[in-house]
């Protein structure tokens, strides 16, 4: 089994190497499909933007090692592992391996909720998962099963005729293969009625369109349908942040995006922009997140040539 699994570990590493051609993320002629690719290391507080995962995905590492930062979390994860994330999360990654010769290289799938769902239909994935939350961002060990079908879709990208048919049951076939896995019941938390998840999403949707507001946790809880003590358990069992934090992140995730592309906007401006009443406390803030007052990194930004990341 080690061996095959060393086996498609090399056949997947070539076929990433030879599609993903250029520094940074690319996105493929299979629409569910990207690539990452870094040849230089780089850590939480260097140049590159934070990331935010905004669909249900599985990332794998093809070469070399990441971590991501979740919440106060720190995950890492390599070509014997992969991510499943299942929901809306602001994440900082971190590439601790990686060079000209041998470059960093991952793939991200994405799923929907409706691939979910059709799956669930299945009665040997069906379960009784109501009461229960997992959290959203999981590393798994990857198995032959899912990396054999990731190798065959990946290698539709050679028989571009064959995308439209088959990448679609290769993207069940390796759904499928991750419900059944250790942290399946993640992704079925979201989609299966009467699950805190549900209701928590609701609230997380709610905080993602209005984090530049204050809010009271009362009125969290009321949209998530929960007790005030009830939801605070579950949210941050899911995100590994309280409500708090997680509005944090993301203010502070549009900040940085504001720090580099809005020259015109000074730091003040910014800080209310973002929901901040106090600059001091954005600088502080900001800061203690990214290793740097937010004019100094502006001024760094600046002067590099920073790509968008991917996980």
């Amino acid at each position: 089994m080690t061996n095959k699994l060393n086996t498609l570990q090399k056949e997947l590493a070539a076929l990433v190497d030879r599609h993903a051609n250029r520094e940074g993320t690319l996105y493929t002629e299979i629409s569910n499909l990207a690539f990452s690719r870094h040849s230089i290391p780089y850590g939480f507080n260097r140049t590159e933007p934070p990331y935010r995962i905004d669909k249900p995905s599985i990332y794998i590492i093809v070469q070399g090692v990441k971590d991501v930062l979740f919440g106060g979390e720190r995950f890492r994860y390599g070509p014997p592992n992969y991510l499943v994330a299942s929901m809306d999360l602001p994440i900082i990654a971190e590439v601790l391996e990686a060079s000209s010769e041998v470059p960093n290289l991952s793939c991200k799938i994405e799923f929907t909720r409706s691939d979910i769902l059709e799956l669930l239909s299945n009665d040997t994935l069906t379960g009784s998962h109501r009461g229960k939350s997992s959290r959203s961002l999981n590393v798994a060990e990857l198995d032959v099963s899912v990396l054999d079908a990731v190798v065959r879709l990946i290698g539709l990208l050679d028989k571009p005729m064959d995308i439209p048919v088959l990448a679609p049951l290769f993207t069940k076939e390796i759904l499928y293969r991750v419900l059944h896995g250790e942290h399946g019941s993640s992704l079925r938390q979201i989609v299966t009625e009467g699950t805190p998840a549900i209701h928590i999403q609701n609230a997380i949707q709610h905080l993602l369109n209005h984090f530049q507001e204050s809010f009271q946790v009362e009125d969290l809880a009321d949209i998530a349908k929960m007790s005030v003590p009830s939801f605070h358990r579950h949210f941050k069992q899911i995100t590994a942040m309280s409500p708090i934090q997680f509005q944090k992140q993301l203010r502070l995730q549009e900040a940085r995006q504001l720090i580099k592309m809005e020259e015109s906007m000074n730091v003040a401006d910014i800080a209310f922009r973002v929901g901040y009443e106090s600059p001091t406390q954005f600088i502080r803030e900001y800061s203690r997140m990214f290793g740097i007052s937010p004019k100094k990194d502006r001024h760094r930004l600046n002067k590099a040539d920073a790509q968008e990341i991917d996980i």
